[in-house]
């Protein structure tokens, strides 16, 4: 599940923006990540502030050719 740090987070929207499943809702006040959230942690790098973290951990796989 990804977390919030909510004295970091200057509520700027960024990661809301890009949220696959829209599970972020942000008020004038907080920003919350809802029940829907599937822990991808596509909103991560978005957040100016690193107030976000979490996620499932992305693994790339580099292809040799012989």
């Amino acid at each position: 599940m990804i977390r919030v740090n909510a004295e970091a987070c200057c509520l700027c929207g960024l990661c809301v923006g890009v949220c696959p499943p829209d599970a972020l809702d942000m008020t004038e006040q907080e920003l919350k990540v809802l029940p829907n959230c599937t822990d991808c942690g596509w909103c991560v790098p978005y957040c100016p502030v690193g107030a976000l973290s979490g996620g499932r951990a992305r693994k790339r796989t580099v292809l040799a050719r012989p």
